[in-house]
């Protein structure tokens, strides 16, 4: 996923309303005015689309739309490339005005700017698996030798090799999908909307295909405006999360901040039945780190030790993390041992863990341990530290004392977490 480090907008949606019917510009004023979209509907006959929406999409960030059908995440997506024009509001794309645009540079940003996959795919069914993938470049005037190539390596990269003759009637869905992933790509657009993509999918293919979207993402770092009506599927591609309800956007951001503080009771909903366990990382719910220990003596350490709050700490030396070490154990030395070097056997054996793990892997041994996990990152440094009680707090029902012995019992009984 993108970095958390917050660049200028890519794309930016200030006061968007869209309201379809013959008199939308009249009626605009009474959404404004707070009118419901049932009421609006039921006394002029015009449907609300999108209210009010404000948001701003980052370079190189998977963004997430989601909400019910009806919720106008479809109709907001359409707006970007302007498949559909607002009532009213802006529309900026690296800065430049999208209603600006005429015809010409209109059919310049579609070609060159944005991609897009559909939820049914659309391919054409006349055309072979290559043909279809190089198409938008086709459009784009690109030489056929050229096209070729680069619809050729995209095939391979959406692991289709060897399907360039074939026509889209002779895959599965899955493989549909992936030539139109193939196709959005080709054209090397800086953005990517996908408009419930994946929805039209078996479960299981659903699921290698949001390992292949990360994957790819990982890699080419292009920024993703993801529309979806599934939760978990928000979870687990979003860098940030949008939430509508009635064409108005009623939670946005990261998707530790949905998960553990729904803004109302729709999201609220939303939210109940999924698994944490599941959807979060350990970097969204660590604490700092305890009291860090990385003098090279007995005594250095126990000196360290007695300035911490802390009666225990990680040991760290230049090969990273060795264990944990307590105040107890250090007291218990010798004072005629205190020039000498932390044996191993002083420490205790005490896993650490990654930031990017899901809690769902790392609940035995946070349970098992009588200290708080270390957490590392990438770089094996360590960053935080993972306890039951926080373990607790965060997937129980209701958050609770950092001591809540009831609630780490829970955890240990409870096989659903940990299967």
């Amino acid at each position: 996923m993108a970095s958390k480090e917050r660049k200028t907008p890519l794309i930016r949606v200030k006061n968007l309303y869209k309201v379809f019917g013959p008199n939308a510009g009249k009626v605009l004023q009474q959404v404004k005015e707070g009118k419901s979209k049932d009421d609006i509907l039921a006394e002029t006959g015009h449907t609300v689309g999108l209210s009010d929406i404000n948001m701003d999409i980052y370079p190189g960030e998977i963004f997430v739309v989601m909400g019910l059908s009806g919720s106008g995440k479809s109709t907001l997506i359409r707006h970007f490339n302007r498949l559909i024009d607002p009532t009213a509001g802006v529309i900026e794309v690296e800065g430049s005005d999208v209603m600006s645009f005429d015809d010409k540079a209109l059919q310049q940003f579609r070609r060159h700017k944005m991609s897009m996959v559909f939820q049914r795919f659309g391919l054409m069914p006349h055309r072979s698996v290559l043909d279809n993938i190089g198409y938008g470049l086709q459009i784009q005037g690109v030489a056929k030798q050229e096209r070729e190539k680069l619809a050729r390596y995209w095939l391979e990269t959406v692991g289709l090799d060897g399907y360039d003759k074939h026509f889209p009637a002779n895959l599965s869905g899955g493989q549909q999908q992936r030539v139109g992933l193939a196709r959005a790509l080709c054209t090397d657009a800086d953005i990517l909307l996908m408009d419930e993509a994946f929805s039209a999918l078996d479960p299981l293919i659903r699921s290698e295909m949001q390992d292949q979207l990360i994957e790819l993402q990982e890699k080419l770092h292009k920024t993703i405006v993801f529309i979806t009506h599934d939760l978990d599927e928000a979870l687990r591609l979003g860098d940030r999360i949008a939430i509508l309800r009635d064409g108005v956007l009623v939670q946005q951001g990261e998707p530790v901040d949905i998960l553990l503080h729904p803004a109302d009771d729709y999201v609220e909903a939303f939210v109940k039945d999924v698994n944490r366990a599941r959807a979060l990382t350990v970097e969204t719910v660590m604490k700092p780190q305890v009291c860090r220990i990385s003098a090279e003596t007995i005594g250095e350490a126990l000196a360290e030790m007695r300035k911490s709050k802390d009666d225990y700490g990680y040991y760290i030396n230049e090969d990273g993390y060795q264990g944990v070490i307590t105040q107890e154990t250090l007291e218990g030395v010798e004072q005629s041992e205190y020039d000498k070097a932390i044996d191993p056997s002083l420490l205790d054996s005490v896993p650490a863990v990654h930031t990017d793990a899901l809690l769902e892997a790392v609940i035995p041994e946070t349970l098992d341990s009588e200290h708080p996990l270390p957490v590392i990152n990438a770089d094996g440094d360590v960053e935080g530290r993972l306890s039951r009680s926080t373990l607790a707090e965060v997937l129980s029902d209701q958050a609770g004392s950092e001591e809540d012995d009831e609630k780490v019992k829970k955890l240990k009984t409870s096989k659903s977490l940990a299967a």
